[in-house]
């Protein structure tokens, strides 16, 4: 599909959800637009399953592995067709959205990404997508299941200013939780090397840490590979993974995704879309703590208590009572 034009994509992806149909009159019509592909096991899987979620009322579309070459064109293409939600899920699309929205007024564009700039048209909307509060969620979490209470450890993808923030958070929130505690971190440079991960959660459990959580995509799966072999604790990030390590996952921070596709195309179905602006959903609704079947957290790593002290800070940071670094 990656080199189709944008009518095929287009073709596609109704024939994935033609159940949606388009003889209502009073539907509204969302596209998802990815660079990724909808079984990727997390980032674009975890938005298709919220526009599939969407109910009558809606009909919906989705592309996938469009290229920066292609955006413009399928975007437009989309545009054209009358669709009147118009999704751009990832920071690539950031500014081909932005050049296009106005030329199309009557309909409504969103990114799943930061505001690029301080004035945009009325008609797009961008998000935080809240990365720094859930780190330094984690950072707490990380620190109050930590057992020799000596070292937790992050692993990191690419060495931009988002990942370091990330790091920054997460050790300060380690720190700020357990006098004396060491927060350490290795940004590896790479989201798609899964022997980095694993480097690098040795490297860090050699340096003792007994949790480790990552934020790092296949990256991040070899560090929950490495801190199953050094037989520490892991929390999992941006899905539910707890089926990667049932024996060793404490939680996972699962970004939802499902929840802002729809939370955006009901605002335009219900007339309350509100664009220009950057959209900043508390933290406790943006990223959600899943365990499989366990619900929330394994306790078997995670005693009651200690899940009661980390909702504390979860509370607080989503009440804005926290100041990140």
């Amino acid at each position: 599909m990656h080199r189709f034009s944008r009518r095929k994509f287009s073709a596609l992806g109704l024939a994935a959800l033609a159940s949606r149909g388009f003889a209502q009159p009073k539907q509204t019509s969302v596209v998802l637009l990815l660079t990724g592909v909808i079984t990727d096991g997390g980032w674009s899987e975890l938005a298709y399953q919220g526009l599939k979620a969407l109910g009558p009322g809606f009909r919906t579309a989705y592309a996938e592995n469009i290229s920066l070459a292609q955006m413009q064109e399928v975007t437009r293409g989309y545009a054209d067709d009358g669709f009147q939600v118009i999704l751009g899920h990832g920071f690539e699309f950031s500014s081909a959205l932005l050049d296009i929205a106005p030329d199309y007024p009557q309909q409504k564009f969103f990114v799943t990404s930061y505001l690029p700039q301080p004035k945009v048209p009325a008609n797009i909307l961008y998000i935080d997508l809240g990365y720094f509060g859930a780190a330094y969620g984690a950072g707490t979490l990380a620190a109050l299941i930590s057992e020799k209470k000596q070292a937790v450890g992050f692993v990191g993808g690419e060495d931009d200013p988002t990942q370091q923030r990330i790091q920054k958070c997460f050790v300060a929130a380690a720190r700020n939780t357990v006098s004396g505690i060491r927060g350490l971190g290795i940004i590896t440079g790479d989201y798609d090397n899964a022997a980095k991960g694993r480097e690098a959660a040795s490297t860090l459990i050699g340096n003792g840490a007994d949790v480790i959580w990552h934020a790092a995509d296949v990256t991040g799966l070899g560090a929950i590979q490495g801190a199953v072999a050094g037989h520490v604790k892991v929390m999992g990030c941006y899905s539910d993974q707890t089926a990667l390590a049932p024996e060793s996952m404490a939680t996972s921070f699962e970004m939802n995704l499902g929840g802002v596709v729809q939370a955006v195309a009901h605002s335009v179905a219900d007339g309350s879309f509100s664009g220009g602006r950057e959209w900043k959903p508390p933290v406790d609704w943006m990223w959600l703590l899943r365990a499989g079947s366990n619900g929330e957290y394994n306790p078997h790593l995670v005693s009651a208590g200690q899940w009661a002290g980390f909702r504390k800070t979860w509370s607080d940071l989503s009440a804005g009572r926290i100041a990140l670094p």
